[in-house]
């Protein structure tokens, strides 16, 4: 992507979602944080189902480590993964109760000591729920950054650097939440959907994927 067209990218996502937000639902920093842990090679819509019944029951550090791992389990076991989930969760409860006095931590090497924190989790938490300028790099950015070559990069660490670097400042606070989205809906893995994306004039991706005829 050339240099001179990020702007326009950004301008055009930013037109059409001006405060994009994430799609995992939550009140208080540590509820993300417990949702984006959760969320690790699993959609949204699956977490949010699980929290839906578990924060009404626990949703503070101290109250999940009262759970137990066989209690917390009983409510994520919808989740993949569940079981490592709820060791990595309840052991993080336990840092965050005992090291931070049950708070989340504001810092990226804070966060990224925790069980099951790693750094694209500690990205969404700084992001979203502290206003931090982060990009939290998924295999939807990465896909993304790639395909349309404006953070081109062999690991998720080299596309979020390629970010940091190219988005322009200020689109950089809700960058990470276009993208997301549109590698999730319009930039999705098997076949983009070019025809529809709004982008598509500066996007380095070829050929474009044509309109499907209908029958």
């Amino acid at each position: 992507m050339k240099k001179n067209d990020i702007p326009l990218f950004f301008a055009t996502l930013q037109a059409a979602n001006p405060e994009p937000e994430t799609e995992l639902e939550y009140t208080t920093p540590f509820e993300l944080l417990a949702a984006v842990l959760l969320s690790a090679q699993a959609t949204d819509v699956g977490v949010n189902k699980a929290t839906r019944k578990l924060y009404p029951v626990a949703n503070t550090p101290q109250a999940i480590l009262e759970l137990g791992v066989e209690g917390l389990e009983a409510y994520i076991k919808t989740i993949g993964l569940y079981r490592s989930k709820a060791k990595h969760l309840i052991e993080a409860c336990r840092m965050l109760v005992e090291l931070h006095a049950g708070e989340v931590p504001r810092t990226r090497a804070e966060l990224e000591a925790l069980p099951g924190v790693g750094r694209k989790t500690a990205n969404v938490v700084l992001n979203v729920a502290f206003g931090e300028p982060t990009m939290a790099v998924d295999t939807h950015i990465f896909r993304v950054g790639n395909r349309t070559g404006l953070a081109p990069g062999k690991t998720p660490l080299e596309v979020e650097l390629k970010l940091e670097k190219r988005v322009p400042q200020e689109y950089r606070l809700h960058a990470h939440h276009w993208l997301i989205l549109h590698g999730r809906y319009i930039c999705v893995a098997r076949k983009p959907r070019c025809w529809e994306c709004a982008v598509a004039a500066f996007c380095a991706y070829k050929p474009k994927t044509p309109m499907p005829k209908t029958a």
